[in-house]
């Protein structure tokens, strides 16, 4: 029996997406990218996933591309599979990733990298496992970054490092990774996974389309004039104020009471 190299599990509003090839440190094949691809943007559609949680099985979070086949389509003159994989892989999962209107964390169980710390940067938290690291290891088989990096880990720690990091690749420990601001918050390894569901939870009973407001806000400025991107806070105000959550919240806070969000 051939175990999916992607499991989706959808509980009491937590959508955990988990990488499944441990035997090949959760490396990146085609069929892996593929069935990924389909549940990242599955779940950004679900409105029964209010917060998303990434993880992976076993020793790696996820290494990136799965070099072996790499290795395979080289020889035997595969280059446009070989470079056509961004475009048709790599790009819509991050973008489904990154773009969707609701919480995402990565919860870091090993160590994430190439397209796997890209992957983990692109959440809005990265819960790091204590025994885990980041390595942004482009450069170390001769490519240029890809599935975010160049955007996201900027924002993360700055140009300056971000470019130290990509050139220089080395293994960023779970310290470090909290000094630098690569990681949200270090767990021992055999408490994350229940730290990182436990936030996640919190967040699924939040005020979704606020929460995924917020998320859309700060990305849309993170490129934009400052004139643009208060206009653009102005049309998700008008989108929350509007919702049914919104309008529980305020008779909550008038009555002195706490509210249950719908995420509606």
């Amino acid at each position: 029996m051939t175990t999916a190299p992607v499991l989706l599990d959808v509980s009491e509003g937590v959508a955990t997406i988990t990488l499944n090839r441990p035997g090949a440190m959760n490396s990146l094949d085609i069929a892996t990218k593929v069935l990924l691809r389909e549940v990242v943007q599955q779940v950004a559609a679900d409105p029964a996933a209010r917060a998303v949680v990434l993880t992976g099985t076993g020793r790696a979070f996820c290494t990136g591309q799965d070099l072996k086949e790499h290795v395979e389509l080289l020889e035997n003159d595969g280059s446009d599979a070989l470079f056509s994989t961004v475009d048709e892989h790599y790009n819509p999962i991050v973008t489904a990733l990154a773009g969707m209107a609701k919480p995402v964390l990565a919860a870091v169980n090993g160590v994430a990298a190439g397209a796997g710390a890209s992957l983990a940067f692109a959440c809005d938290l990265r819960l790091v496992a204590d025994s885990a690291g980041f390595n942004l290891a482009f450069a170390n088989v001769g490519l240029s970054c890809d599935t975010g990096a160049s955007y996201t880990l900027p924002q993360l720690v700055g140009r300056a490092k971000a470019l130290e990091l990509l050139y220089l690749p080395r293994t960023i420990r779970a310290d470090e990774a909290l000094a630098l601001g690569l990681a949200t918050s270090v767990h021992p390894a055999d408490e994350l996974e229940g730290a990182a569901q436990e936030l996640a939870a919190r967040l699924a009973a939040g005020p979704t389309v606020a929460l995924g407001a917020i998320r859309r806000s700060v990305s849309y400025a993170a490129d934009h004039t400052f004139e643009e991107a208060t206009a653009f806070e102005s049309s998700m105000m008008q989108l929350t104020g509007a919702t049914a959550d919104h309008s529980a919240a305020v008779r909550a806070f008038v009555a002195k009471e706490k509210p249950v969000f719908e995420g509606r």
